[in-house]
């Protein structure tokens, strides 16, 4: 549970400070930071629900 945690967070932090340094009016900037965090998300999600079905060698 602790690394979902600290995936949010990264996702989270990370997504900010996109957003900040993101040119545009502060309506777009927000926008870019949210879908930023969303990707984040849900591909590191997807990617550890495939990764769950690939057998250890």
């Amino acid at each position: 549970m602790i690394h979902f945690i600290y995936l949010v967070l990264f996702a989270f932090f990370v997504s900010v400070a996109f957003g900040v340094f993101s040119t545009g009016t502060t309506k777009e900037r927000v926008w870019y930071g949210g879908k930023t965090f969303l990707q984040f998300m849900v591909i590191s999600l997807v990617l550890a629900w495939i990764l769950y079905f690939i057998p250890p060698s």
